[in-house]
């Protein structure tokens, strides 16, 4: 058993760096008019593969913590208990001061203007990624798996009531009525949300991470289950079923409740979360079963430091974006229409995303080679 671990903790960086490579790409089209659909969310019901990424992150974070339960066991609480809240609050504020970067803002005139607090968003992906951690671990750490999955269960029945309840006007699940927008409106008002849908509706707003709770212990599950049955045929099997027994679920439930990543719908919870399943069962077969593991380097790169590169790459766009080449033209603008719209409206968009996703890779590779590893 413990001459095996190395091959599960390689699947699992590999697994979090496919999550962070594919992140990036989907993150920073060199045209938003022109990005293949596969590469853009759903608008609202429905399922794309980009759709995958964010609930494939949280799978990931659940999947590590169960490797660190066994340290976590031989703490006293107070450590424990203080190494979560303290990572939650870290991770959390970085996510809302990554928002917030650089502090001001340009207007059209190119002219820097103020970016008061009152007008910052307050939740988002990192915020995400904090809450459900924290949440999560505690109820790993307090309860057994079984218990902790039945409760990740609870909160994704008792979010779909709370949206059928509490949701107004004809539709409860539209973009304007549903329950997790105006919750989000009445705690922090319309300016602390975030505006890309045309109106102020935070996708990971306040009560749409009660699922997202959810992937994290289904990761957290998995990863135990992993650990605990060893490298076997046993084990790739059980887990493959129970990847299939959960898209079986989400095609049933998908029809009462309809899959939708914006709201973090409990079909959509099951469907990422099944096939979450199989992707980490394929990797495991891969590189250990068949113990093919070069192929696997390059996205290890983005495994071990994901948080860091994930930051990097979102901090690097603002700046490109206020760095003026030509009047009227932002350095990402120049860098696509000089170089990448050569190659097609949508094959450029595609290459200026991948070829920022190489950059990112440059930089986590030269922190791998110096072993530089940034935790939090």
């Amino acid at each position: 058993m413990l001459a095996a671990a190395p091959s599960r903790f390689q699947a699992l960086d590999i697994f979090r760096g496919l999550t962070v490579c594919f992140m990036i790409i989907v993150n920073t089209s060199g045209n938003w008019g022109t990005t293949f659909a596969p590469l853009l969310h759903a608008k609202w019901h429905g399922f794309t593969p980009t759709d995958l990424v964010f609930p494939s992150f949280l799978f990931a974070v659940g999947n590590a913590m169960a490797f660190v339960m066994p340290k976590w066991q031989s703490w006293p609480q107070r450590q424990v208990l203080l190494k979560i809240f303290k990572r939650t609050a870290i991770i959390f504020l970085l996510g809302y001061l990554m928002y917030w970067f650089p502090f001001f803002r340009l207007n059209d005139e190119g002219s820097i203007t103020s970016f008061p607090i009152s007008e910052t968003r307050i939740m988002g992906v990192l915020q995400r990624i904090a809450l459900c951690y924290g949440i999560a671990a505690l109820l790993v750490y307090y309860f057994i798996t079984r218990t902790a999955v039945i409760i990740g269960a609870a909160l994704m029945l008792l979010y779909w009531a709370l949206l059928l309840l509490f949701g107004t006007g004809t539709n409860p699940l539209s973009l304007e009525d549903n329950a997790a927008r105006l919750l989000d409106i009445w705690l922090m008002g319309e300016k602390h949300l975030y505006h890309g849908e045309g109106i102020a509706f935070d996708p990971e707003g306040w009560l749409s991470t009660l699922p997202a709770v959810a992937n994290v212990l289904a990761g957290y599950a998995a990863g135990a289950f992993i650990k605990r049955m060893g490298n076997t045929y046993e084990m790739l099997a059980r887990l493959m079923l129970a990847g299939v027994a959960c898209l079986a679920l989400a095609y049933v439930w998908q029809l009462m409740l309809p899959l939708n990543k914006k709201l973090w719908t409990g079909s959509f919870v099951m469907l990422t979360v099944g096939l979450d399943c199989l992707i980490i069962a394929a990797i495991v077969y891969i590189t250990h079963f068949k113990e093919r593991t070069r192929w696997g380097n390059f996205f290890e790169v983005f495994g071990k430091n994901p948080l860091f590169i994930y930051l990097l790459s979102e901090l690097l766009v603002p700046i490109m974006w206020m760095v003026s080449v030509e009047p009227g033209m932002s350095l990402y603008s120049w860098i696509y229409q000089t170089i990448f719209s050569h190659a097609g409206a949508y094959l450029g968009a595609f290459l200026f995303a991948l070829a920022y996703m190489l950059l990112c890779w440059i930089v986590g590779y030269l922190l791998h080679k110096r072993r530089i590893y940034v935790r939090v």
